[in-house]
């Protein structure tokens, strides 16, 4: 499960801007666990400030939220407290009742409640108001995991507990599994999430933790989206293109959409049976686990679902 982190209880407070001022500084290192561990102090400090949150609110609210409009690319969910970096992001998350209005009108899955997940990127929190969600903690090791629907993973149960006020944790990627369930009443967790470099290219999965599997993955970076609307319109050059990116492109999830794309698109069983032969033998852990796939779907008389 994530790591328990416990900061000093020294009663230290800080304000928003100190805390801005400190992750700008050389002192934070977003680009490991044990750099972002380095904030917790600094964020424990920051949730001891009862005011500063609810006055961020007031001040958005007083400009019809347009520092949000413009910066945040989160649901209404989460209020941003600093425009996001390209090393880091600092927010507030709210954390509603299964019967409060909200949750009633948009249902429990629009919070990720009951959702087993995990999440593309290392992330330290600390509950700041309120109970808190539960969770029931799973992890897993992700090596060897290629990220295939369906795919068997190792998931192990650890326990169920809440984000009480104060309660820090370390959420380690794409290794810690969390199902969320509602808080007993409305809560607020404090978040810094490390950015890295490739984050576009990170993938987050939901879990089927009673059949022990990847359920699905739940990010697709935009230039998946772009390559297939390109096939889709018949490019000669976007063809060309998904054929080199599926041979060559350095992230598996791109290889695995080119292949598909271009598989999608044949009409002949002989080129999809070369197609899907072609995609069983690739080097791409992804790519190779769909054609493998793709082959059984055609010898059991799918062939034109296979993609």
């Amino acid at each position: 499960m994530p790591r328990l982190i416990a900061p000093p209880e020294d009663g230290t407070t800080i304000d928003l801007e100190a805390l801005i001022d400190w992750c700008e500084s050389a002192a934070f290192d977003s680009g490991c666990e044990e750099g972002l561990a380095e904030a917790a102090p600094m964020l424990r400090a920051l949730s001891r400030n009862r005011d500063f949150l609810s006055e961020l609110a007031v001040a958005e609210l007083k400009d019809r939220c347009a520092g949000q409009r413009r910066v945040n690319p989160y649901s209404a969910q989460v209020l941003l407290l600093n425009p996001p970096t390209d090393r880091y992001v600092l927010r507030a998350a709210f954390w509603p009742a299964e019967r409060d209005h909200v949750v009633r009108m948009s249902g429990a899955s629009a919070f990720l409640y009951h959702v087993p997940h995990d999440h593309s990127f290392d992330f330290l929190t600390v509950g700041y108001l309120g109970p808190g969600y539960g969770s029931d903690y799973y992890d897993y090791d992700p090596d060897g995991v290629a990220g295939a629907d369906g795919e068997a993973v190792a998931l192990r149960f650890v326990e169920r507990s809440c984000l009480s006020e104060g309660k820090m944790l370390l959420y380690r990627a794409n290794r810690d599994v969390h199902a969320q369930l509602p808080a007993e009443s409305l809560s607020v967790s404090l978040n810094i999430l490390a950015s890295a470099p490739d984050q576009g290219w990170r993938r987050q999965y939901r879990f089927d933790t009673a059949r022990g599997v990847i359920a699905q993955c739940m990010t697709v970076a935009s230039a998946q989206l772009l390559l297939e609307l390109a096939v889709g319109c018949g490019s000669g050059d976007a063809i060309d293109l998904a054929h080199d990116f599926a041979a060559r492109h350095p992230v598996d999830a791109m290889r695995w959409t080119a292949w598909r794309t271009i598989g999608a698109g044949l009409a002949d069983a002989a080129a999809r049976l070369a197609h899907a032969e072609q995609g069983a033998r690739s080097g791409s852990p992804l790519l190779r686990r769909a054609g493998e796939a793709a082959l059984r779907n055609i010898h059991n008389g799918y062939e034109m679902a296979c993609f």
